[in-house]
């Protein structure tokens, strides 16, 4: 522990350079949750994977795992291109002590603001802009995370509400069919879900079901 605490009050600029290193890394670190689920494609594709779960009526299968693992791959590889950029522009310059901390954080922002915009509705970043009292911004790099943040996420929660609502519609279909038929069969106490859980994975499967998912989320972004 004193070894630790000496190295932050050392003045030797090689232990100063550390130092900064480590304590940027112990705060991106603790940040690091936050900016996953607000500030990426996270948000988006774990709604909608769960939508797709629930609208199947299969319980916990995929499992919590599965879900949570699959859409933190995609969210890599979505943003795969914004976290090349921050690295070019900010942290390796960062770690060969050509720029600053402060200069560091504006860089590596920018490229997540621009993603963050480019899913933004006006009207969403409006509403938190005329909250603030604030003037419209001239361009992306002006607008401030604490409004770009919440605006990003209700425009994320409603496109994810949106495609879950478009996955719900033919598993619904299906609940109808069946709960008409055994109505009609005058099998009225067997309760339809039993019934049209078979035939829900079955067309799930016939239409390649997570092959589509998975490319409506890739297109959306």
């Amino acid at each position: 522990m004193n070894d630790f605490i000496s190295i932050f009050a050392d003045s030797d600029p090689t232990n100063v350079s550390t130092s900064v290193k480590l304590l940027l890394l112990l705060t991106v670190l603790s940040l690091a949750p936050s900016i996953l689920i607000l500030m990426t494609s996270f948000l988006r594709i774990v709604i909608v994977l769960s939508f797709v779960r629930t609208a199947l009526a299969t319980g916990q299968m995929p499992p919590n795992q599965v879900i949570i693992g699959l859409a933190l791959f995609l969210t890599f590889f979505v943003m795969t291109p914004v976290l090349s950029q921050v690295n070019e522009e900010a942290l390796q310059p960062l770690f060969a002590e050509e720029i600053g901390l402060e200069e560091a954080y504006d860089r590596a922002a920018g490229p997540f603001k621009e993603f963050m915009a480019e899913h933004t509705r006006q009207q969403d970043l409006e509403l938190f802009l005329e909250y603030n009292g604030a003037e419209a911004p001239a361009s992306v790099d002006e607008i401030p995370l604490t409004m770009l943040v919440p605006a990003f996420v209700i425009s994320e929660l409603k496109t994810a509400f949106q495609m879950g609502f478009m996955i719900f519609i033919p598993f619904i279909v299906i609940d109808m069919i069946v709960a008409s038929v055994l109505m009609a069969m005058g099998m009225m106490m067997l309760p339809p879900v039993m019934i049209s859980l078979p035939f829900k994975i079955l067309l799930f499967v016939l239409v390649d079901g997570w092959y589509l998912v998975m490319k409506s989320l890739l297109v959306s972004f």
